[in-house]
C-alpha cells in the first residue's frame, strides 16, 4: 500500500478496530478511479466492493432509453457494492465515477466472507446499508418536490462534504446527468448561485465561495 494513501481515508474501515480491520487489510487493493469510468453496469456481474478515499462514485438507474438519474453518491463515507452482502451478485443500477481519485477495492468472495462472519464488520456495513437507503429515498423525494436550484445546492454541498477542495472538477453537463435535469435549467440555477456570490463557475471547474450561502438556499 503506498505511503500516501490509507485505508483510514475511508470512514467506514476507518471505524473498524485492529482486530476487525486486520483480516481484510492483506486483500485490500488501491485502485485509481478515472472521471467516468463504470464500475458497474447494470445487470452486471459484481466482482469487487470499493471503499472509496478521494475518489465519489454516482450510483445511477438507467432506462430502457438510456437516460438515468443519479439515486445517491458514495464518498469517503462508505462503500460501493452494498449488493454483494445483502444476497445478490448483481445491481440494477450502474456506478460512476463522478470525481477521480482512490479507492481501496475489496474480492467480492472476501467481503463475504468476513461479513457473514458476524461482528462489528457486518453491523458497520449494515447500518451504512441503512444511511444508504435513507440517501436514496431523500433524493428521490428533493427530485419530486424541489427546484432545480434547490437540488443543485444539495447536491453541490454533497460533494463538498466528500472532498478536500473547495474547486470541483465538473462540467454542467455531468451536473445535469447526475440530477436527471436538462443542461439549460442547471445553467440558470448555476448563473443565479454566482450572481448572489455563491459560487465561481469557469468551464469545468465549480469553485464554492459562500458554503453557509449555499446551505440557506438548499432543499431540507
Amino acid at each position: 500500500m503506498s505511503s500516501a494513501h490509507s485505508p483510514q481515508q475511508n470512514h467506514l474501515l476507518a471505524a473498524l478496530p485492529a482486530e476487525d480491520f486486520e483480516p481484510l487489510a492483506a486483500h485490500l487493493e488501491l485502485a485509481p478511479l478515472r472521471l467516468g469510468e463504470m464500475l458497474y453496469e447494470p445487470g452486471g456481474q459484481m466482482t469487487h466492493a470499493y471503499f472509496p478515499t478521494t475518489s465519489i462514485v454516482s450510483l445511477h438507474y438507467v432506462m430502457e432509453s438510456g437516460a438515468s438519474a443519479e439515486s445517491a453518491g458514495v464518498g469517503n463515507e462508505g462503500m460501493v457494492g452494498v449488493s454483494l452482502f445483502m444476497g445478490g451478485d448483481t445491481t440494477p443500477s450502474s456506478a460512476v465515477v463522478q470525481t477521480a481519485g482512490h479507492a481501496y477495492r475489496l474480492k467480492s468472495r472476501v467481503l463475504k466472507q468476513e461479513f457473514n462472519r458476524g461482528g462489528l464488520l457486518q453491523r458497520i456495513l449494515l447500518r451504512y446499508t441503512q444511511a444508504l437507503m435513507t440517501q436514496m429515498f431523500q433524493t428521490a423525494a428533493c427530485t419530486r418536490h424541489h427546484s432545480v436550484e434547490q437540488q443543485l445546492c444539495r447536491w453541490l454541498l454533497l460533494t463538498l462534504d466528500r472532498v478536500s477542495s473547495r474547486e470541483l472538477v465538473m462540467t454542467q453537463e455531468l451536473v445535469a446527468s447526475m440530477l436527471g435535469v436538462r443542461r439549460e435549467g442547471i445553467t440558470e440555477a448555476a448563473g443565479r448561485l454566482q450572481a448572489a456570490g455563491l459560487i465561481s463557475y469557469r468551464r469545468g471547474h465549480i469553485s464554492v465561495v459562500d458554503r453557509a450561502g449555499l446551505e440557506a438556499r438548499a432543499c431540507e
